[in-house]
């Protein structure tokens, strides 16, 4: 695990389909800035499709959101696929940053992602996203990257979440 403490009053939990008008507002209130670092794009419309992948969650594809009172201010989605055993992409809500909770959100889905029998996580970063990739490397020191079009892939692996998987935990973190 990354060994960070949640904000008072932040939950994380799977998302549902009824978080969709939730998800909506999160992503109009990120700023250009954060939409693009997340999406390569700025997404303050985003269409339906996109918002129902954003929470889609099944065999493939997870998907976490992190509530305070009531409204999203952090999102977490992995996929299956690509060239890791899971694809990942995080996002946390402006005023939120810095406070720990995206590490958090990894933290938890490579720990889902391992229990289901992901060794390998891999993401796209925008190069100009220097948190990020100092925070890559800090966690996974031992991470590939590769630069292509502006962006970063990265392949590591999921150490710290296998270790879980390998104890027995019972179940999957978060199952409800």
């Amino acid at each position: 695990m990354l060994g960070t403490q949640l904000p008072l009053g932040i939950l994380i939990r799977p998302a549902r389909s009824g978080d969709e008008e939730r998800i909506r507002r999160f992503l109009a209130g990120l700023s250009l800035n954060t939409q693009t670092l997340r999406f390569f794009a700025g997404v303050t419309r985003p269409a339906a499709s996109v918002v129902r992948a954003l929470i889609e969650v099944n065999e493939r594809r997870d998907a976490l959101v992190a509530v305070h009172e009531g409204e999203i201010v952090g999102h977490a989605m992995s996929y299956r696929g690509g060239v890791a055993d899971v694809e990942i992409a995080v996002v946390v809500a402006d005023q939120w940053q810095g406070f720990g909770l995206g590490p958090r959100l990894i933290d938890t889905l490579l720990l889902r992602a391992a229990v289901r029998g992901a060794t390998t996580v891999g993401m796209d970063v925008l190069g100009e996203n220097r948190r990020v990739l100092r925070m890559i490397r800090r966690i996974w020191p031992e991470a590939e990257m590769k630069v292509a079009s502006g962006s970063v892939e990265v392949t590591a692996m999921i150490q710290q979440a296998a270790v879980f998987a390998e104890q027995g935990s019972g179940g999957p973190p978060l199952t409800t």
